[in-house]
């Protein structure tokens, strides 16, 4: 699959600073379509945070059954350092290598990351979503910016997730006696849009089903690369 080319890699922790809060202009947080999501892709990337080697994997499902339709998955070496908050500048060229191999555009992407829910509103899920042109969702499973109420214990109940004022994002309960993960907008998908399409993947456990296929993939490969 094809991406564009936004800016190099090669980058100091204060020019990715720059670069995200230049970019996240670009970021459309509405959705472009009212037509349903038929497959959603995925992502997952994996690694030590002492080792220089990154593990990345997309699996590509069909809604509504959540039937597999593609998958990928790369080892590549880090290009940036470890730095909350700029995670997008280490992951997206791993993400870049296995998108590459995909033969499959999916019409959503799941990350498994923050989107607007960001210190920028410029998560890994809002980079990655402009790299791509994707629709792309950012679902989480901690907190990196804002406060939210407890969610009711039902599947499907949520609260907002606010920091100053603004609401960024949304705690959303998936499976009872689960903790609720940390939904935001990327790109290109409303808020409203990225929890449905959250709730739809997520049938039977608390990450949707797209990225723990995805996160299942890395987990085999480096088991491989440890033999």
């Amino acid at each position: 699959m094809r991406y564009r080319r936004l800016h190099a890699w090669d980058v100091t922790p204060t020019e990715a600073i720059r670069l995200q809060e230049t970019l996240r202009g670009r970021v459309v947080l509405r959705d472009e379509s009212p037509q349903a999501f038929r497959t959603v892709a995925g992502m997952d990337v994996s690694y030590d945070r002492r080792s220089p080697w990154l593990f990345a994997a997309v699996a590509v499902l069909r809604l509504p059954d959540l039937e597999a339709v593609d998958h990928a998955a790369v080892r590549t070496r880090a290009v940036f350092p470890y730095v909350p908050g700029l995670l997008s500048f280490r992951e997206s060229p791993a993400g870049l290598a296995v998108w590459e191999r995909l033969r499959t555009r999916p019409d959503c992407l799941l990350c498994d990351g923050h989107g607007y829910a960001h210190p920028r509103r410029f998560g890994f899920a809002c980079h990655f979503g402009l790299l791509v042109g994707l629709p792309t969702i950012g679902c989480a499973k901690s907190v990196l910016v804002g406060e939210y109420r407890e969610p009711g214990a039902t599947p499907g109940s949520l609260s907002d997730l606010v920091q100053d004022g603004e609401v960024v994002g949304a705690a959303v309960r998936t499976r009872e006696g689960a903790k609720p993960v940390f939904v935001s907008a990327g790109h290109r998908t409303s808020l409203w849009r990225a929890v449905e399409t959250v709730l739809a993947c997520s049938p039977m456990y608390r990450i949707p089903e797209p990225v723990r296929r995805a996160h299942a993939l890395v987990n085999l490969l480096r088991a491989a690369r440890m033999r």
